[in-house]
């Protein structure tokens, strides 16, 4: 699985930070010059705060690019839970001039219901998408692809599946999430991992992948290695 994953390491999250801001403007840039616009799929949770502003700052003509996120919860969007929230206040209210987003958010009381309008949201976004950035979870989740799912509700059986509805524990609130075949055919994937956990699911990746792990799952089916950038 090594040829898989281009790991790029660095000393701490600042120098992470400001060497993938770099790549993902070098990235949407080349998209924006062959096909005059591009497309960007941001993750929640904490990694992408210190990551996020400095991507901002990236000087790029945003109103050319589409943001959308690689998953959400099913809570109001200035929830502090709400992954909109944190893309807007760390990305998308920072950048000189406004970009296209693509809320996963709807009215509908449940995201299983919401499907229908979501999915064509994301229709409407050029596909593959340009780059898609994930976070990597301890527990080898991605997006809100966890390991209790079954093969069976992993989306390879439904390819025009653009999106799922997840509910991980009954404690958390729903999900929902861009479809692992949706993800897969992305022109770009990269991984954000920070921690001395998630480095070393990394290297038990790469020795002997535990076939449970949606990260491995997205590793099998990228139409390209995926590139990640890791810091302890």
């Amino acid at each position: 699985m090594h040829d898989r994953l281009r790991r790029i390491a660095f000393a701490n999250s600042t120098e992470l930070a400001h060497g993938f801001a770099e790549y993902a403007a070098d990235v949407l840039s080349l998209a924006i010059e062959k096909q005059q616009t591009a497309s960007l799929v941001v993750p929640g949770g904490r990694t992408p705060r210190a990551y996020l502003p400095v991507l901002a700052k990236q000087s790029l003509p945003w109103s050319r690019v589409t943001i959308t996120l690689s998953d959400e919860r099913w809570v109001d969007t200035d929830s502090e839970h709400s992954n909109e929230r944190l893309v807007r206040e760390n990305l998308l209210d920072l950048l000189p001039e406004e970009a296209h987003f693509v809320s996963l958010k709807t009215r509908h009381s449940t995201p299983e219901q919401a499907i229908p309008e979501v999915s064509q949201r994301l229709a409407a976004i050029s596909q593959p998408f340009t780059l898609t950035i994930l976070g990597l979870g301890e527990d080898g989740h991605i997006a809100s692809l966890f390991p209790c799912l079954r093969l069976q509700e992993k989306p390879d059986n439904a390819a025009q599946s653009l999106c799922l509805a997840v509910k991980p524990v009954p404690t958390e609130p729903p999900r929902i999430s861009l479809s692992l075949a949706t993800l897969a055919r992305s022109e770009q994937v990269v991984l954000v991992a920070t921690g001395a956990n998630k480095r070393r699911l990394l290297n038990q990746l790469v020795k002997q992948a535990d076939p449970a792990l949606p990260v491995l799952w997205l590793l099998q089916r990228s139409l390209s290695p995926v590139i990640v950038f890791e810091s302890d």
